[in-house]
């Protein structure tokens, strides 16, 4: 039995008020593995209080690396003097909070010659394959062993610097190679890296290391291999994603609110759009404030891709909105094949949308001949009403709390546990922000996951 809590919302109500977002969930876990190179202290600002962020913390302890957390600031100083492998049952107690496990290979390698990873959890929203991971490791002259309940790695003759090539431009992978390469013997290159603001926050973690990596304008990342990286000191930068969701939340309630810390040129494609479906924001040094100015919401046609375009993680709290939209719109998901899959509660809920197979876009498209329900048709507006809803995956589930705080009536939101994976504080947030709401702890209530 799962003891769980219980999201029970009462929509209707505009949410108004001030959020503060801090650090990237796609840019702190990733740079506290990144302490494991140095060979003195580092320390992460700006760092938010999300689950990913524990399960990382744990698993760096479990590694032999002190971790201490500024009581005031939040601050987090992660020494890897002491660093060790860790016993393969404890890793395992966390195969099912984060896929971060992975990234811990070049590392572990550097620091101490090997690394053991656990089956791998999280978001079940596409294969995510850890394949091209290990491929990676191998060219760089990994030894990959599969073993029960997951993956050792051994580097029995050290690790060399690579030239490889991405078929798609993979967030993971490219942190893969980064952590990988910066303590390789050589020059690696990787061409079709992905450049998304996290990626590029993790270089200059790397740089303030001592690491020696090169940008290119052909998405060409260029790493010549240290013998030794030093500590860093550095406040990760806002988290995007988050600041996006709350954007659509003021949008769908015909709310107001100001996301402080929020940043605009991490957010610019998102803006735009936000724009064109007639929602307003103003810049201020500070952050951004994002309102309904009134008036109809106008639909549009939406394609998700790869940096610079309109990320992946924007397009489920922005279906939402489309639905509050007058007329027909299509969004076409180009970087994960199964994120449509949330639509079934919104439908339940009144919304009026249709999936399809076909690739309803001009962005080439990696999922037109293989079956996937990866384009949507949305037509608008419609009245959402509340229903019960277990919560799916991360942005899915807070899409999910947007409709229902949107909706007339009340809905019973379950597995509100993943949220807490990348929002942090979400619920003492939504509390500032005027919504109606109450939690409770029930058996059986929701997955878990």
């Amino acid at each position: 039995m799962f003891m769980g809590s219980v999201l029970t919302i009462r929509g209707g109500v505009p949410l108004a008020g001030k959020v503060t977002v801090r650090g990237a969930k796609n840019l702190v876990p990733k740079a506290m593995v990144a302490a494991l190179l140095g060979s003195a202290p580092s320390v992460l600002r700006n760092v938010p209080e999300i689950k990913d962020v524990d399960v990382v913390t744990s698993l760096l302890k479990l590694h032999g690396v002190e971790v201490t957390k500024d009581p005031v600031t939040g601050d987090l100083t992660m020494d890897p003097a002491n660093a060790m492998m860790a016993a393969s049952k404890d890793i395992d107690a966390h195969a099912g909070d984060s896929r971060i496990p992975i990234l811990f290979c070049g590392p572990l390698m550097h620091s101490i010659g090997e690394a053991f990873i656990p089956d791998l959890g999280g978001c079940k929203i596409g294969d995510r394959p850890i394949d091209y991971h290990l491929q990676v490791l191998r060219n760089f002259g990994a030894v990959v062993d599969k073993r029960p309940g997951g993956i050792s790695i051994s580097a029995p003759k050290g690790l060399h610097g690579a030239k490889l090539e991405l078929p798609y431009p993979s967030v993971g992978a490219t942190e893969q190679v980064l952590l990988t390469a910066t303590r390789a013997e050589g020059i690696t290159e990787l061409s079709g890296a992905a450049v998304e603001p996290e990626i590029m926050d993790l270089i200059a973690v790397l740089q303030k290391m001592g690491a020696i990596i090169t940008v290119q304008t052909d998405r060409t990342i260029r790493i010549e291999g240290v013998e030794e990286l030093g500590g860093f000191n550095h406040k990760a930068i806002s988290d995007r994603n988050e600041t996006a969701s709350w954007a659509s939340a003021a949008l769908v309630t015909r709310g107001d609110i100001y996301v402080e810390g929020a940043r605009q040129l991490d957010l610019t494609a998102f803006l735009n759009t936000y724009r064109k479906i007639g929602g307003a924001f103003d810049v201020t040094d500070d952050g951004i404030r994002f309102y309904h100015p009134g008036g109809k919401l106008s639909p549009l046609v939406l394609e998700t891709d790869v940096h610079p375009g309109f990320m992946t993680d924007w397009q489920q709290p922005l279906v939402v909105a489309l639905t509050q939209a007058e007329g027909v719109s299509i969004v076409h998901e180009t970087v994960y094949e199964n994120r449509f899959g949330f639509t079934d509660a919104l439908v339940r809920m009144g919304a009026n949308i249709q999936v399809h197979r076909e690739c309803l876009g001009s962005v080439p498209c990696r999922f037109g001949q293989r079956n996937f329900l990866h384009s949507a048709v949305i037509s608008g507006p419609v009245q959402l009403h509340g229903t019960d809803i277990d919560v799916p995956d991360l942005r899915g589930g807070f899409s999910h709390l947007i409709a229902a705080l949107a909706a007339n009536g009340t809905s019973r939101v379950t597995g509100i546990e993943l949220i807490n994976r990348g929002y942090e504080r979400f619920q003492d947030k939504l509390e500032g922000l005027g919504a109606d709401f109450d939690v409770t702890e029930s058996a059986d209530a929701g997955t878990g996951r």
